[in-house]
């Protein structure tokens, strides 16, 4: 009998998406196909601590939330000869642990999806799921990935990136800026988050300077973008050759929300619908299939990412939003449920992006290191 692949589920990290986190990688450890492969619960505390649990514990808990037990044992990781990963206790005298072959890496916003936790398991020789250093940092960075979109020739829309310290520095003057190029209502956003963290619908100038101080909070830099009369799209897209899009997804917010917020998405269970596949005619689906994959591979990603776009109901015109390199894992996560929509089950997902993961590490395995002249 062939030995079972051995993936460390890595959950939790140090961002303002930890509980969302929790609920993702509980989502994945209920969904892996145990014939063949083995977990192993990793976890990144709010302090940083990288810690191995007892995966029975683990599921004897049986809640919608991954747990993090304290009394686990902190770890630390080190490539292997063979290609796999140790796991290794950062105690001396701790039980050891057996090598993982590949890393599901179930963890959101900086510090987690922004190419850091990316360049260690690259320094650590480990097989990972999901887009490597540069793409994760890109995608992280709302500024720059909008950036390479338009270079691209996907269309955005108008939006201005406000530094930290030129706001402190001249505040009056980063408003009169916005209001130069932009219209009311407008949207302020950190550059670096997730899950709608620290986003503003600001429908007055008086407002924006609230708002800007809030989303200051969660980053040094913040987008103010055009507010669109818009529809909100999703795609998931998953990486082959050629990469494939799913069918799309439209989020509805309530009424009793502004737009689709963090609260909309992940406290109040009645603060969206969804419209799955969306209410598209032909040639829109086709269209917005077809820009998601464009952004997928001007960005340089891999393994999977959820591209949003908004959809201006007077034009009819897409415009990229943004693209998250590695989307929530929920049971109500729009990524599964796209995927699943387009013919591809969750348990099936999961095994397709973990094989997607081991080839790539193949491929670059193989590269030369040196030059031999």
């Amino acid at each position: 009998m062939n030995r079972k692949t051995r993936v460390a589920v890595l959950y939790g990290g140090k961002s303002g998406e930890h509980e969302v986190s929790l609920k993702s990688a509980a989502s994945v450890l209920r969904y892996l196909d145990r014939e063949r492969f083995e977990p192993v619960p990793v976890s990144i505390d709010k302090q940083g601590r990288w810690q191995c649990h007892d995966l029975r514990r683990i599921e004897a808990a049986n809640t919608e939330s991954l747990q993090i037990p304290a009394e686990s044992p902190a770890i630390r990781l080190e490539p292997q000869d063979d290609g796999r990963t140790a796991i290794l206790p950062a105690d001396s005298t701790a039980a050891p642990i057996p090598p993982v072959d590949v890393v599901f890496p179930v963890i959101h916003g900086p510090l987690c999806e922004d190419g850091a936790v990316q360049g260690l398991l690259e320094l650590a020789g480990a097989a990972y799921v999901g887009s490597g250093v540069l793409a994760s940092a890109v995608g992280m960075h709302k500024d720059i990935a909008k950036k390479l979109a338009a270079l691209a020739g996907l269309p955005v829309a108008p939006y201005l990136a406000i530094a930290r310290r030129d706001w402190r520095r001249d505040a009056q003057g980063s408003a009169n800026a916005a209001r130069e190029k932009l219209t009311l209502p407008i949207f302020v956003k950190p550059c670096n988050m997730g899950s709608s963290v620290g986003v503003h619908k600001v429908k007055s100038w008086e407002a924006l300077d609230t708002a800007l101080t809030d989303a200051f909070l969660y980053d040094t830099k913040v987008l103010v973008e055009q507010g669109i009369d818009a529809r909100e799209i999703e795609i998931a897209v998953l990486d082959g050759d050629p990469p494939t899009a799913s069918v799309a997804s439209e989020l509805n917010a309530g009424p009793q929300h502004e737009f689709y917020s963090y609260e909309a998405k992940y406290i109040d269970q009645h603060g969206a619908t969804v419209d799955l596949p969306a209410k598209l005619d032909a040639a829109q689906m086709a269209r917005v299939r077809q820009l998601a994959i464009d952004a997928f591979v001007a960005l340089e990603c891999s393994g999977l990412a959820r591209v949003d776009f908004f959809l201006d109901r007077k034009s009819g015109e897409f415009f990229f939003n943004e693209i998250n390199t590695l989307p929530g894992f929920t049971a109500i996560s729009m990524y599964p449920k796209m995927m699943e929509a387009s013919g591809l089950p969750y348990p099936q997902l999961l095994t397709r992006l973990i094989e997607l993961a081991q080839e790539r590490h193949a491929e670059r395995a193989a590269l030369k290191t040196d030059y031999e002249g």
